[in-house]
């Protein structure tokens, strides 16, 4: 496979530029960062995270950065580029549910995020992220056309019904079987892709991307090389165009030299 000129790389953070081991960015990746951007390729953030999250990896120096799963992007100079928050009518559904059935969840806003119900495991996961746990969310002082992303913890076996009966206007991905990503219908890190190819005036022939969760599937699938962490879940290894080794391992500078882009 002869490899296109690359002009445009995105990368997810937890599990891709993040080791769940260490919670740093190896010196690999950081040197494979620097040598993209000394090059003039735009090296992009592409995650889940909420734009509050994510200001451990900013030292980076993105050319942008896709949050909420492409809800709300940003250039690096701070100029929003897109902000698309989830249909109210699914918000004020979610907070009545709440009320009436045990649930857990986030919300996330531009400003903050809240969180409802916190379970032993949830803190756990919030722990392995290396994130603080989310003060408590105030259900009856919500404003629910704030809201650009919320994780559900359910079960993926749950996770169908739940959508269509309660949030039918909004899209769920996940990373792990703890909980979903829901954000609006039509939303995804492939939107943001989009939104930044415009934004600088490159061809989606020129990029490429790296990933390891669920919703990571829809850019790597957009993107002309589409890279699995070694450590990704086994559906979007199988889309991927290339498998490299996994975050502790190199797996973003071997992948970059395995096709010529460093």
């Amino acid at each position: 496979m002869q490899s296109p000129t690359i002009k445009a790389v995105f990368f997810d953070i937890d599990g891709t530029l993040l080791s769940f081991k260490t919670h740093e960015v190896s010196p690999s990746t950081e040197e494979a960062i620097a040598q993209l951007q000394a090059k003039g390729i735009k090296t992009i953030l592409s995650t889940g995270r909420a734009i509050t999250s994510i200001d451990h990896v900013k030292y980076l120096n993105f050319d942008g950065y896709i949050t909420f799963n492409g809800g709300y992007c940003v250039s690096q100079e701070g100029h929003i580029l897109l902000k698309k928050t989830i249909d109210p009518r699914d918000i004020k559904a979610l907070l009545n549910y709440a009320k009436q059935q045990p649930l857990s969840f986030s919300l996330m806003s531009e400003q903050e995020i809240t969180i409802h119900d916190v379970t032993p495991e949830i803190a756990g996961m919030y722990a392995h992220l290396n994130l603080p746990v989310p003060k408590p969310v105030d259900i009856e002082n919500v404003d629910p056309a704030s809201i650009l992303q919320t994780n559900i913890f359910i079960s993926p076996d749950e996770e169908k019904d739940f959508m269509a009966g309660i949030m039918p206007n909004s899209l769920a991905s996940r990373w792990t079987p703890l909980f979903a990503d829901v954000n609006p219908a039509g939303q995804s890190k492939k939107v943001g892709i989009d939104i930044f190819c415009k934004h600088f005036g490159i061809d989606l022939a020129h990029t490429m991307a790296f990933g390891d969760g669920g919703n990571d599937i829809t850019m790597l699938q957009h993107v002309n090389l589409g890279i699995a962490m070694g450590n990704a879940n086994p559906e979007v290894k199988a889309i991927a165009d290339y498998v490299t080794d996994d975050v502790d391992s190199d797996g973003i500078w071997n992948a970059l030299k395995h096709f010529s882009v460093l």
